[in-house]
């Protein structure tokens, strides 16, 4: 039986190894396995985050989180102009999509100027050929720019499976409506943050004659951490409904959530360095070099949310308390695999051991 088909049939716990556990056993475990009767991350004591920490190094080599995090990219890659032109689109029904594009310079000096450049040239295109479109005509642009972006969500849907290690069951219908589900919600965090950032650059430069530069200074920092915000509650849902599994609940996605947003801000800004003072793609590419920096961009950025999707499943795994949506439910009864699994340490293989051995003569005694 493997790991997968034990905790969906609810058969009973299995371990790290998909091999079935003895319910019995399980006191034994929670009382050697450090983090196993922890209710959120914040009750793991060192020695489960050092599990974690070493489980998520193996790992990721397991799910071959590089080829994952490839695929992720091309598929984002292809999806990126019809999510921009959602963005764009949408936000022209109430208000000026030109704004968009001019956000776009208040990421110069964080993502490579070569991304900057596409993304404001195809800002521009899509704001120029869609001027005249209007009704039916931009519902159907909307739609259509919506499905092309919808790629990037199962994409990520497929390689969350992996991590999670869950089989997709859904059935077609489902899984489009998921990603339909998925890619609104990006347009929608992209509206809001759009949204903010020309709020606040609006007030910072109306304002600018009487704002000193400690006031103006924080109205940046403000503006980062509602951006930041938003991507890292992107990812969250990205954790919760992408995986073919019960829903965790969301104190067991933070971590991930927001490991994925730093290393996310960390690798663009060293990648953003790399690009400007050391490497030269354009020399090694020649006019191809804007979309390769594009797509290495794009690879770090899913490696980094695959990242923190690896450190939510291993803490799952680590705990034996239900991480699951709903009342609590015995461990093989949870409807996810990383739920249902426990760890078994070496500790507790050998008072497991010990255990069977003692079961074993006292049950040899009765037959006598």
């Amino acid at each position: 039986m493997t790991e997968h088909s034990a905790a969906k049939s609810g058969e009973g716990p299995v371990d790290e190894k998909g091999e079935p556990v003895d319910p019995q056993a399980l006191d034994v475990i929670a009382q050697t396995v450090p983090g196993a009767t922890g209710e959120s991350p914040a009750d793991m004591p060192g020695a489960a985050w050092w599990a974690i920490v070493k489980r998520v190094y193996i790992m990721t080599g397991f799910h071959n989180l590089s080829l994952l995090a490839a695929g992720v990219a091309f598929f984002a890659f292809l999806a990126f102009v019809p999510l921009i032109a959602s963005v764009v689109l949408v936000y022209g029904l109430a208000g000026d999509p030109q704004t968009v594009a001019g956000n776009i310079d208040l990421l110069r000096g964080i993502v490579p100027s070569e991304v900057l450049t596409i993304l404001r040239d195809q800002m521009i295109a899509i704001v120029t050929s869609s001027e005249t479109a209007k009704g039916v005509g931009l519902a159907l642009a909307i739609l259509f720019a919506l499905y092309g972006a919808m790629r990037a969500a199962s994409a990520m849907m497929a390689a969350l499976n992996i991590i999670y290690e869950e089989h997709e069951t859904r059935s077609i219908i489902r899984t489009t409506l998921v990603a339909a589900a998925i890619t609104a919600g990006m347009v929608g965090a992209g509206l809001i943050g759009t949204a903010a950032i020309s709020l606040f650059t609006y007030t910072s430069n109306v304002l600018a004659a009487y704002l000193g530069d400690a006031i103006r200074l924080l109205i940046q920092i403000l503006i980062w951490a509602v951006a930041a915000c938003l991507i890292s509650f992107t990812f969250a849902i990205f954790f919760r409904y992408a995986p073919d599994r019960r829903a965790a609940k969301w104190r067991w996605l933070s971590v991930g959530s927001g490991l994925s947003t730093i290393l996310w801000l960390l690798t663009t800004l060293g990648f953003g360095f790399y690009v400007a003072n050391i490497g030269d793609y354009n020399a090694t590419y020649g006019s191809l070099g804007g979309i390769v920096i594009f797509l290495m961009w794009l690879f770090l950025s899913a490696y980094a949310v695959l990242i923190g999707a690896e450190v939510n499943s291993e803490m799952e795994r680590q705990t034996m308390v239900d991480t699951t949506v709903g009342p609590d439910r015995p461990i093989g009864m949870r409807g996810a695999v990383m739920a249902d699994s426990v760890i078994v340490d070496e500790a507790s293989r050998a008072l497991m051991e010990k255990k069977r051995r003692r079961d074993a003569a006292r049950q040899l005694e009765r037959g006598r």
